[in-house]
């Protein structure tokens, strides 16, 4: 099974709109899990800035939306858009 969002673990309090019940969810969702955050922006939203739809972010604008504060837990990889997985080597 693969479930993705935008939004961080810390924020799924509010995407439930009770902390109680997302804590419950996802306690079952990731006690057997594997976790990847994908930082960086969607291939979408890189072309649509490079046709100049949209505007880049002000510098200094912080971290993207559903990316991990306190950096990966040991059952978690962080994967860069630009670059390798952060272990290195290939992410077959």
């Amino acid at each position: 099974m693969l479930i993705k969002s935008n939004r961080s673990v810390a924020e799924w309090g509010t995407v439930f709109a009770d902390p109680v019940v997302a804590t419950a969810i996802l306690d079952r969702l990731l006690h057997h899990s594997r976790v990847l955050t994908i930082r960086g922006d969607s291939y979408r939203l890189r072309a649509k800035r490079k046709s100049g739809l949209i505007q880049p972010p002000p510098a200094g604008d912080g971290p993207p939306v559903g990316s991990a504060s306190s950096g990966p837990s040991p059952a978690e990889t962080t994967f860069n858009r630009d670059n390798n997985p952060d272990g290195g080597g290939s992410s077959s």
